[in-house]
């Protein structure tokens, strides 16, 4: 009797949760689509899985779970073994279930434009809606320096007096990393002033993180530079255009020519609003997939609307919540109502002396990424 009142008891207690935790999972380098994945277990088991820092996937216990044999390499036998055990059902009913979760994402990684909820019945959350135990991404500004020439009306020059110093970058990535934040990018500013951008890609790319860039740097024409760059393990770029230089172009038509994703930012004002469409023409000729826009004068604003539905037609998916000049003033970002929603909770700012904002141009210091912990700084964010 004592034996049976044993084996209901363990039978009907709760399914313990793996421990909360980060990891990554990088494809063979020749393997027919290669992708990366991130795995952020949270406290009460369920997880976050990051496809090529693109896609975001809540999920519940035993997607988790399935997520996690799949990360950490576990064979299907050993990971329908395990599932199996852990949530006591059959070990055939355990593999029909977790090879039908890695053939559900593996089309997310291979389909443009899927939608994950007719198509793939994964649960859809608001954006933002969740409680997270951190980011999902962190953009470090490097440096307020531009080059010679350069406007300073939007970039805060007067805010941080102290640039840090390569390895004191080095371990504000180490502790992001270790806080559970998957993506990082890197801005300014001019992020390119510094030499030391290539290594602190390298870094970033050693510990497992997805690496963007956001610069308009005439240096990353230079093919010897831009290969430097690249092979330092940059995942993607977001490129500040100027419509007016041909080396800007230049560097544009060399970046796609990298294994690369790259966003094109055009900043829309009264001189090159005529001349918008063309510039959206010319970056499909280029085999330019992303875009993104904004305006930084009434003339540019009442462009913005239509040039959208241009680049529609084109094929250029619009991008508005990455870290960009002039964000503040997108009136189409203001009219799909995602303006900022993410601030403080799907990512943070971290200026070029360590102070945290919510997001940039959001003058609220949640904290100093070296010097304070971790748990003050999201503590402060999530207030």
């Amino acid at each position: 009797m004592a034996t049976l009142i044993k084996k209901l008891r363990n039978r009907f207690q709760p399914v313990r949760s793996l421990a909360a935790g980060i990891h990554h999972f990088q494809s063979a380098p020749d393997a027919p689509i290669p992708y990366r994945l991130h795995l952020r277990l949270e406290n009460d088991g369920s997880g976050i899985l990051i496809l090529n820092a693109s896609t975001v996937l809540h999920l519940n216990q035993t997607a988790a779970e399935c997520a996690y044999q799949w990360v950490t390499n576990s064979s299907p036998e050993k990971a329908s073994k395990v599932i199996a055990s852990r949530y006591r059902v059959s070990q055939q009913q355990a593999m029909q279930d977790y090879l039908d979760f890695i053939q559900r994402v593996e089309t997310m990684l291979q389909t443009t434009d899927l939608d994950p909820v007719t198509y793939l019945e994964f649960d859809r959350q608001d954006p933002y809606s969740r409680e997270v135990s951190a980011p999902y991404r962190l953009d470090c500004a490097l440096t307020y320096r531009l080059p010679e020439g350069g406007s300073v009306h939007y970039t805060p020059t007067e805010r941080a007096k102290t640039e840090l110093a390569t390895d004191e970058w080095k371990t504000i990535l180490d502790k992001a990393w270790a806080a559970g934040i998957p993506h990082v990018v890197f801005t300014g500013g001019e992020p390119a002033l510094r030499d030391d951008l290539p290594a602190l890609i390298a870094h970033a790319e050693q510990i497992g993180q997805v690496c963007g860039l956001l610069s308009g740097s005439l240096r990353l024409a230079s093919a010897d530079y831009l290969k430097t760059v690249c092979e330092s393990g940059l995942d993607h770029l977001m490129y500040l255009l100027q419509a007016e230089s041909e080396e800007s172009w230049t560097a544009v038509e060399k970046a796609v020519a990298c294994d690369l994703a790259i966003t094109v930012h055009l900043t829309l004002k009264g001189g090159t609003a005529p001349q918008a469409g063309a510039i959206l023409e010319r970056l499909h000729r280029l085999n330019v997939k992303g875009l993104s826009l904004s305006a930084s004068d009434p003339a540019g604003a009442e462009a913005l609307i239509a040039l959208r539905d241009r680049a529609a037609e084109l094929g250029l998916s619009l991008q508005w919540d990455l870290p960009v000049p002039y964000s503040a003033a997108n009136p189409v970002a203001q009219e799909i109502g995602a303006q900022s929603s993410g601030a403080g909770k799907a990512w943070l700012y971290v200026e070029p002396d360590g102070d945290v904002l919510p997001e940039q141009g959001v003058n609220r210091v949640l904290g100093n990424f070296l010097k304070d912990p971790w748990d003050a700084i999201w503590k402060n964010a999530r207030a």
